[in-house]
């Protein structure tokens, strides 16, 4: 590619390959596609011990809501095709989407099984899509304080030129579910809905088990942001959002 912004694709496929290696995977086999562009997907094949998973079921009223990454990368994403993101901005998503959630994982996991009922990875559905999966599947609804969110410096401001389809979908698929109060920016409410590249983990935590799961995870390098709670579900609203 042209632009500054992209690595050339033999660095891309080290720093891929390096990532896989991190995560303790192997690389079976796969095919070359040449374009325009640079893409790349993976099948994930792999075993888990039952005792060890924590779904997205299982919220509880009253439990804390954590997130372990800033919002934003869909929109960072977009702006980066056309030249529209400051390098700065550039630069903290990528760390934040090369950075694994495996230190955030193992430390939920060195913790009692009582400490934390439910937890998801924020993806491709956004923050919106994957609380209102957690919510339908907990049977609680989710209220999130707008102004607790983490976002990268810089990605509101270009939150209105940079909608990806994906934002749109997740917005038509999710937003009848969704509540907004006054006093939220649209720009923040945007941000709910924007696809996540390796976004970071929505953990529902006891809520007298609050203060150790977030000394779990500074202890291992993340920072957990407390964005919300869990409460009793509201018909046909799964997730609340306050300023």
């Amino acid at each position: 590619m042209r632009s500054r912004r992209f690595p050339r694709t033999d660095w891309t496929r080290t720093r891929c390959f390096d990532k896989l290696r991190e995560a303790g995977v192997s690389l079976l086999g796969g095919h070359t596609v040449q374009d325009r562009e640079i893409k790349f997907g993976y099948a994930v094949t792999g075993a888990i011990d039952p005792a060890r998973v924590l779904s997205n079921a299982g919220a509880q009223p009253g439990d804390v809501l954590f997130l372990t990454k800033p919002l934003g990368t869909g929109i960072v994403g977009t702006a980066i095709k056309f030249d529209r993101a400051p390098q700065p901005l550039v630069d903290a998503a990528v760390r934040s989407m090369t950075t694994l959630n495996r230190a955030a994982a193992e430390a939920l996991q060195r913790l009692p099984r009582e400490a934390v009922h439910a937890c998801t990875d924020i993806t491709g559905f956004g923050l919106a899509g994957h609380g209102t999966e957690m919510a339908r599947a907990s049977g609680v609804t989710l209220t999130l304080a707008a102004g607790r969110l983490p976002l990268f410096p810089g990605v509101v401001a270009i939150v209105d030129a940079n909608h990806s389809g994906g934002l749109d979908s997740n917005r038509e698929h999710f937003a009848g579910g969704v509540q907004v109060s006054r006093g939220v920016a649209e720009a923040v409410e945007a941000l709910l809905y924007d696809p996540q590249t390796s976004g970071g983990l929505l953990v529902a935590a006891d809520l007298a088990a609050a203060d150790a799961v977030e000394s779990a995870l500074r202890g291992a390098g993340v920072e957990p942001y407390r964005i919300g709670t869990a409460g009793p579900a509201i018909s046909a609203v799964h997730v609340v959002v306050e300023p």
